[in-house]
């Protein structure tokens, strides 16, 4: 797909503006929010979504173990196929695009990732991942829209987050952030010909407020279309799956230079209950090549030392396979930080399979660390959002 026919088939509507800026400007200034850093936001989050609960066990797999063969006769990816990492860890084949990130040291594999009392749910548990909750604790709020509250972003800034693909808003969800979502690209440029401001005047509060909106709709997507127009073509190709649609739009976003704090986007099902190597396999290659265009059309813009790949899923699987050659809900799982600034490696360390809570692997980091990682080391913001000091971040980031 070339760049014309790119912004043809782009169109960022429906946009989603859960506040206009002036209503967040207010709130923000009425629960002494801090304006401090606003060099802050210069870097971008991209969140990935691993939907439906991703099989730690077979992406980064325990081949040094002999329990892994053990507990999974039918589904262990066969010692001699894992690229390996560690004389002990290695990424399932599928993943082989993503070696030369690790041997460039923009690839860091965080293990053994999740939360006391894990939940099993994929209702209960994403929302806990994206909340920022405690196991029992309930929020109403994405932990990214507490955070923007908290912190918010410069007036000029299309919105706070983006989110791409057929994707829930998840951690920006609620609050008083201004959301665009990218749910049918096809709609963008046709759409936001028929958004235009409102400039009457009115007394009516209601109405003013509804104006207000459409105003922010309008002048969003006025510059969206302005900025994507602008956009020089990448030299890589993306392939033609979900995924690498939806990080093609990412980087375009990102190559336009669209002022927002995160993108994000949403591969999977990785709900994995029956026939799981085919699927499996699957899913992390359409990811991985997905990702491996994406990092090119990055490099290529100067752009890969401004952005943070980080990966969540509600939960991992269980560690036996099921007979239905698949596995179960389970615990934690390691996720990945990529990007010019990541100091790639191992972080975190690998829950033993000699030591397992009912047939789960007990985690060894909470995910909140992984949420405090992008927020004072990627943002170099300090804000508690979490509550105590009990989630420090993982030392996976450079200036």
């Amino acid at each position: 797909m070339n760049r014309r026919e790119f912004l043809k088939a782009l169109g960022a509507i429906p946009l989603v503006f859960l506040a206009p800026s002036w209503l967040q400007r207010s709130w923000a200034a009425a629960n002494g929010a801090d304006r401090s850093n606003r060099e802050a936001w210069q870097r971008t989050l991209l969140l990935l979504e691993l939907h439906g609960g991703n099989d730690g066990l077979n992406t980064v797999i325990p081949y040094g173990d002999p329990r892994y063969y053990q507990v999974r006769p039918r589904l262990a990816i066969p010692r001699e196929q894992v690229k390996q990492l560690t004389p002990e860890l290695g990424l399932h084949p599928a993943l082989e695009p993503l070696m030369p990130l690790w041997e460039a040291k923009e690839l860091a594999v965080v293990a053994g990732v999740g939360y006391d009392s894990p939940n099993r749910s994929h209702f209960r548990s994403i929302e806990i991942w994206e909340t920022g909750s405690d196991s029992e604790q309930t929020l109403d709020e994405g932990w990214l829209a507490r955070l923007f509250a908290r912190h918010p972003l410069p007036e000029s800034f299309t919105a706070e987050g983006i989110v791409l693909g057929r994707g829930e808003a998840g951690p920006l969800a609620g609050g008083h952030s201004r959301i665009v979502t990218l749910q049918d690209p096809a709609q963008f440029l046709r759409q936001a010909e028929l958004v235009r401001p409102v400039d009457r005047l009115t007394t009516n509060r209601a109405l003013a407020h509804i104006l207000e909106v459409q105003r922010e709709i309008a002048r969003a997507s006025g510059d969206l279309e302005r900025r994507l127009k602008q956009a020089a073509p990448f030299s890589a190709p993306f392939p033609a799956t979900r995924i690498g649609k939806q990080l093609e739009i990412a980087a375009t976003l990102m190559s336009a230079r669209v002022p927002a704090a995160v993108i994000k986007v949403t591969h999977g099902s990785f709900d994995t209950h029956a026939g799981q190597l085919n699927q499996h396999q699957r899913l992390l290659q359409e990811l991985a090549e997905a990702l491996t265009a994406f990092r090119a059309s990055l490099l290529q813009e100067g752009l890969w030392d401004r952005l943070l790949v980080m990966t969540y899923s509600e939960f991992g699987r269980r560690v036996a396979e099921n007979g239905s050659q698949g596995t179960d809900h389970g615990t934690a799982a390691p996720h990945f930080f990529m990007g010019g600034r990541v100091k790639g490696g191992l972080y975190g360390s690998q829950p033993p399979l000699a030591d397992l809570q009912a047939g789960d692997l007990r985690h060894r980091v909470d995910y909140r660390s992984l949420y405090n990682t992008v927020i004072q080391d990627w943002w170099g913001l300090r804000s508690n959002l979490f509550g105590g000091s009990a989630f420090p971040p993982i030392n996976c980031l450079g200036s």
